[in-house]
């Protein structure tokens, strides 16, 4: 995806969570974040947006704390959200495409700009499903391709780090499978960070997760059971994933 598309869909999904938060109310519980409200969703959503935006604003090569957020509530800390997220937009539409800043997931976009407009639009549109949950009812719909993006950033990026803690002591492989986009990851698990390979590689699974595109996304991003008959083979390597791939 270019880096417009993605600052687009991180405009889009803003708002849609600014909106969602509005009807629910600070005080409504998220139930796919059962340890937060939504006042917490939009204070931690917030204070991201303001970590990011500082990278790329000033240029900064080394990493650096969140931001506290403020102690507001109501509709306070919803404009709050909304300047913070106005902010992020404006800066990654106005950077130089050569901005050089830090990153920090093995596998990115192939400049620091579109790894932050990517990570950015991924983070929102989450939170955004958080935002959602507290409302009682289905999420609103995402893009196919976006999220077919958002699945190979998890996969390939956030759970190739050392600091995932999906392992197995026996190697398993895991196999994904986006039926509506024709996307496949191959992923081998074992004591070690996982290894996800693009494609299928023609090895047996032990456990295969199938669907949409956007089930895929939300499920493995743990905002949807991962169950139901798109999830065959090993029930155990299913339930590793559950258990211990929240980020």
């Amino acid at each position: 995806m270019k880096i417009t598309e993605y600052v687009e869909t991180l405009a889009r999904e803003g708002e849609l969570l600014a909106e969602a938060a509005e009807r629910a109310g600070t005080e409504a519980a998220v139930s796919t974040c059962p340890e937060w409200r939504v006042g917490d969703l939009l204070r931690h959503t917030g204070a991201v947006h303001r970590w990011a935006t500082g990278f790329v604003a000033d240029a900064r090569v080394e990493p650096v704390e969140f931001p506290d957020p403020p102690e507001l509530v109501g509709a306070e800390l919803t404009s709050w959200f909304r300047d913070g997220h106005a902010t992020l937009v404006d800066t990654l539409s106005r950077a130089p495409r050569d901005v050089a800043c830090w990153t920090f997931l093995p596998t990115a976009p192939p400049s620091p700009l579109a790894f932050w407009a990517r990570r950015q639009a991924h983070e929102t549109t989450v939170h955004r499903f958080d935002a959602e949950s507290a409302l009682g009812g289905v999420f609103g719909p995402v893009d196919a391709a976006f999220a077919e993006d958002g699945v190979d950033e998890l996969l390939t990026g956030f759970h190739a780090r050392p600091r995932s803690r999906v392992r197995t002591e026996e190697p398993r492989v895991l196999r994904v499978r986006a039926r509506d986009t024709g996307a496949v990851w191959t992923v081998h698990l074992s004591k070690e960070p996982a290894r996800t390979v693009r494609g299928d590689t023609g090895e047996p699974a032990d456990c295969e997760v199938s669907g949409e595109a956007a089930w895929l996304y939300a499920a493995l991003w743990n905002r949807l059971p991962l169950t139901g008959p798109g999830v065959t083979g090993d029930a155990a390597t299913a339930r590793l994933w559950i258990e211990t791939s929240g980020i």
